[in-house]
């Protein structure tokens, strides 16, 4: 049985196939959908940049977009053929933010012949591949669109695709990494469950529900209600993926050492808390850093007055989020004798987000946590001496977990709460190092492979069934 997960946006008329990698394990067609000079048919003169080899804008894209094709298809092993509905056009943008791009499969399938597990949803080019032929003749296998303006004033100003395939795209936005990123999405790589509402698509589960874990709840997507779906959505850095290919080939690629604020003291708030970890000074490492803590009584980020400086000199500082930079308020703190500081959030959400910034000055190590972690930590300081108090941590490392998997080394999905519409449940958990391919957001260290032990997107799909 099909359903169709997307309608086109877009007539196929004067589409144009153009095949790729001949010597691959699986052929992957891109159909140009874009219409005379725009997107791939866009005749500025360019030059050639990082081995691509176009001579015009649109030549330089397609040649881009062929790269990722080539790639992917060479890690696949399909006798059908996988045709992805590509454009470039205008995406939502701001002179700050912007859409690079999105992918999707066209349709999902289940119970077609031959299937392994009956009464689950299967991508459509998944589908083909177990079903030995295309069980939807001359239609796309996956929509793709991405951002013809980026770079532009109005769109992310000043930082453009890189359409080079070496990897040296310096501030700009490496496109094959994008485009390998959004092929994984169509390719299988998401839920058609819906994480929001935790409702399974008419009625059935996904193929990935069985593979998605809540470790609070002790049950996979498939077992659990609507109601607890929709619970486990949001339960940050609670929720794994199963499968056995991934977890085997874990430990090559995720880094032991999980940064974490583990209390010490006093007994009844003992624990590993989750942190945030900051963009700037030393990382968190093994021992870390021990202390007591101390709150300071404004928002760091002007210089400590005597009385905070005596409260942090020597301890963690406690700093509420607010008003300035992170780099500030640390500075100021370590200017007054703090040897780390813990940086608590004013607002809810889980996990706590990493902490941006820049400033090569700070040499002492900083993370955030919740705003429930710290009122919950808070209760510890409400009696304190002018330099001490009860609550005493320490800021380091699990060195027996793996940076992005729980302590079975099952590797973590990205269930923040509140929900993040596109991104929560079909993405890698953001803690995950190295980083990895099919995080929510594109890291700039990334590679352009999809295999251990460089990253796990494959592991996933051979779950899946590829």
């Amino acid at each position: 049985m099909k359903l169709n997960k997307l309608l086109l946006g877009a007539a196929l008329t004067g589409a144009m196939a153009l095949p790729i990698a001949a010597n691959a394990a699986a052929t992957i067609v891109i159909v140009n959908g874009n219409a005379p000079g725009v997107g791939f048919n866009d005749a500025t003169p360019v030059a050639p940049v990082g081995g691509n080899v176009g001579t015009t804008l649109g030549q330089q894209r397609l040649i881009a977009f062929q790269e990722a094709a080539n790639i992917w298809g060479a890690t696949l092993n399909s006798n059908v053929t996988i045709s992805v509905l590509a454009t470039m056009e205008p995406l939502t943008c701001t002179s700050s933010s912007a859409v690079l791009g999105s992918a999707g499969p066209l349709s999902v399938w289940r119970d077609f012949a031959g299937v392994p597990m009956p009464a689950h949803w299967y991508h459509g080019a998944i589908a083909d591949k177990l079903f030995g032929a295309d069980l939807d003749p001359g239609q796309p296998d996956i929509r793709a669109r991405f951002n013809s303006n980026l770079g532009q004033p109005n769109c992310l100003a000043g930082s453009p695709f890189y359409l080079g395939l070496d990897t040296n795209h310096g501030t700009a936005i490496d496109l094959v990494t994008v485009l390998l990123h959004e092929f994984g999405h169509g390719l299988g790589f998401s839920n058609v469950t819906n994480g929001s509402t935790g409702a399974q698509l008419a009625g059935f589960p996904s193929m990935w529900d069985p593979f998605l874990y809540d470790l609070s709840l002790n049950k996979n997507w498939e077992q659990m209600t609507q109601a607890e779906r929709q619970s486990s959505g949001i339960n940050g850095r609670k929720v794994v993926w199963t499968g056995n290919n991934v977890t085997a080939l874990t430990p090559s690629v995720l880094t032991l050492g999980t940064p974490r604020l583990a209390v010490t003291a006093p007994a009844n708030l003992l624990g590993d808390y989750l942190v945030g970890a900051a963009s700037y000074g030393p990382a968190i490492a093994a021992p870390g850093v021990s202390g007591t803590v101390m709150p300071i009584s404004t928002d760091g980020c002007a210089p400590l007055s005597a009385a905070n400086a005596l409260a942090v000199k020597n301890n963690i500082a406690l700093i509420d989020r607010g008003v300035c930079g992170f780099t500030i308020k640390v500075k100021n703190a370590q200017d007054a004798g703090a040897i780390g500081v813990i940086i608590a959030d004013n607002v809810a959400g889980t996990p706590p987000a990493g902490l941006g910034g820049a400033d090569p000055s700070i040499t002492i190590p900083s993370a955030r946590i919740t705003l429930a972690d710290a009122t919950l930590l808070r209760t510890a300081l409400k009696t304190r001496s002018r330099t001490s108090s009860a609550l005493k941590v320490n800021l380091g490392v699990n060195p027996n977990q793996l940076a992005g998997a729980d302590t079975a080394g099952r590797v973590m999905m990205f269930t923040p709460s509140p929900y993040q519409s596109g991104s929560s449940v079909s993405h890698w958990d953001t803690s995950a190092t190295r980083n990895l391919l099919m995080e929510p957001s594109i890291n700039g260290d990334l590679t352009h492979s999809v295999n251990a032990p460089e990253d796990l997107s494959k592991a996933l799909l051979t779950d899946l069934g590829w």
